[in-house]
């Protein structure tokens, strides 16, 4: 009876931790380092990411992040999340692509408007090396406010 009791026990704090999510700000997701590379296909330079062992450990995991919503192109089901408005995002204003969220939204696709200050809940990939998608990427999209 008891082993049965530790099985259920044991259960149900993996569901928990597989629905529990992470409150996260832009400070944190600020812990990675850019080193300049070049891409032989597109013959560019980009900012290859190289994440600390804190962004790391969100990998995967359920989070929570509130930032400045931005449409670039709705037909396609391009969004962004940013840490800043559209006129100092990184694609405008010089800030680093540390600061944005690619946002993977499903068909039909909410109504979002630029630069909305949203609250969003979701499961955060990272990418280390795709330079056609954002550094961070955000799945399986709720909005919360």
């Amino acid at each position: 009876m008891h082993r049965y009791l530790f099985l259920i026990a044991a259960l149900l704090l993996q569901l928990n931790s597989l629905f529990a999510q992470e409150k996260v700000n832009w400070k944190m997701l600020a812990n990675v380092e850019h080193e300049v590379k070049y891409h032989e296909e597109e013959e560019v330079d980009y900012l290859h990411p190289t994440f600390s062992k804190s962004v790391q450990a969100l990998e995967g995991k359920q989070i929570e992040i509130t930032g400045f919503t931005l449409v670039l192109d709705e037909e396609a089901g391009y969004f962004i999340l940013s840490q800043y408005p559209f006129a100092s995002c990184f694609f405008c204003g010089g800030a680093g692509p540390e600061t944005i969220i690619e946002l993977k939204l499903k068909k039909p696709y909410p109504r979002v408007k630029m630069d909305e200050v949203r609250t969003l809940r979701g499961r955060l990939v990272l990418n280390y090396d795709d330079i056609y998608q954002c550094i961070y990427i955000l799945q399986d999209i709720e909005f919360v406010d």
